[in-house]
């Protein structure tokens, strides 16, 4: 908790840094990739860099977090920091790494706000980064030791045992120990990082759920993604990594990865509402093999939403898990149908809420898209499902907590 002073001066503050965070994480990267260039290519997400995704959701963050320390809620904060700490452990984050984030982060901040950076208001903002730091250390500390090994030992090596295609873009990768020993648990719905050489020397890292509830192995899906023009004229990036290991990766060859990761976890007894679109439906499918393997007898809804039939990795797999588990039910939607017409029970369009039925005390679980989620849990809000009922996973900068505040 910040100090009553401190507090004060964050408040009274907040409106200028929060106007000018955008400008002040843009410098604070250029800062610290220029003292460490290693970061950016061999740490950080290069792609989400040069479209600004990250500079936002650092931004973001922050002046979330700035603001919960005035009108605390300690859940959303909580909801905050879970998600950074998993996605910081499954990186092999160490603590000293945030005295370097400190230090160009207030160089930054000096240089874009200067004069009006006093004394006291260097203090008050500096108690609120290691507040928020010190926390995040911690939480981070519990995941390693959960995981049994030494802060930041989350690496390991691993080999592809088998390679199948699950739609024509997406493939899939069984990956197993290289000793033939069995590979640490998971929990159904997290993700291991893959880092990747690329030619040009770099070491790029990308986070991958775990598709299966196979403790033996773990399975990961992989889509190759072209660039796309988007609404504003620019255009984003090929998958730099999914294309490299679509590409790249068969049997036998070895693959670094982290160990399990991601709060994308099942709440205890309650109803269960899967919600994806694309290759969202990967920790989908690693609930849903989970949930028929244990014999779970909560009611279940699976909602999938995708361009085709074709498109939809794990189409299959997932009618195929639904049957196995009495109560589920399915609800499909396709952009296009194709030539052939009706696909089964699924239905043309967009997804859409307004006739599903929602089991009382439903525990939503959403993963794609951020506008396909963020719409999806404004239809829920709708409907009357509680915001804390609903839970997410996004893969690179999550500007969830912002866009859905």
């Amino acid at each position: 908790m910040l100090s009553a002073e401190s507090k004060e001066v964050v408040r009274a503050t907040l409106p200028a840094v929060g106007a000018a965070i955008g400008e002040i994480t843009e410098l604070f990267y250029r800062k610290l990739f220029a003292a460490a260039p290693t970061l950016e290519t061999d740490l950080f997400n290069r792609s989400n860099q040069k479209q600004g995704d990250q500079q936002k959701a650092l931004a973001g963050s922050i002046a979330a977090f700035a603001t919960l320390q005035l009108e605390p809620d300690q859940a959303k904060v909580d909801a905050i920091l879970s998600r950074i700490a998993h996605k910081h452990a499954s990186l092999g984050i160490a603590p000293e790494q945030y005295n370097v984030v400190h230090k160009y982060l207030f160089e930054a901040i000096v240089e874009v706000l200067g004069e009006a950076v006093t004394p006291e208001v260097a203090t008050a903002w500096d108690e609120l980064y290691w507040l928020m730091a010190n926390t995040l250390i911690a939480m981070e500390a519990g995941l390693y030791d959960k995981a049994g090994v030494a802060t930041g030992d989350v690496w390991r090596t691993v080999v592809v045992a088998e390679r199948g295609y699950q739609s024509a873009d997406a493939v899939s990768f069984v990956l197993k120990a290289r000793n033939g020993e069995t590979l640490p648990p998971f929990a159904p719905g997290q993700y291991i990082s893959v880092a990747v050489p690329l030619p040009d020397g770099a070491r790029q890292i990308r986070q991958y759920s775990l598709a299966s509830a196979d403790r033996d192995g773990w399975r990961i899906t992989v889509k190759r993604v072209a660039e796309q023009p988007l609404a504003d004229g620019t255009v984003a990036p090929s998958g730099e990594v999914s294309n490299f290991l679509y590409d790249n990766l068969f049997e036998g060859d070895e693959v670094t990865v982290s160990l399990p990761f991601g709060d994308l976890t099942l709440t205890e007894d309650a109803p269960v509402l899967l919600v994806s679109a694309g290759i969202g439906c990967t920790p989908m499918i690693g609930i849903l093999d989970h949930l028929a393997e244990s014999g779970d007898t909560r009611p279940v809804s699976i909602l999938h939403a995708d361009r085709s039939a074709a498109d939809h990795p794990h189409r299959a797999e997932l009618l195929a898990l639904a049957e196995r588990i009495p109560s589920a039910r399915v609800h499909q939607w396709y952009e296009d149908f194709g030539a052939r017409g009706a696909i089964g029970s699924a239905r043309l369009g967009r997804a859409d809420l307004s006739d599903v039925e929602l089991e009382p005390g439903v525990h939503a679980y959403l993963c794609g898209p951020l506008p396909f989620m963020l719409s999806m849990r404004e239809a829920l809000v709708e409907r009357g499902v509680p915001g804390s009922n609903v839970h997410y996973e996004v893969f690179g900068p999550d500007t969830w907590q912002v866009a859905a505040s």
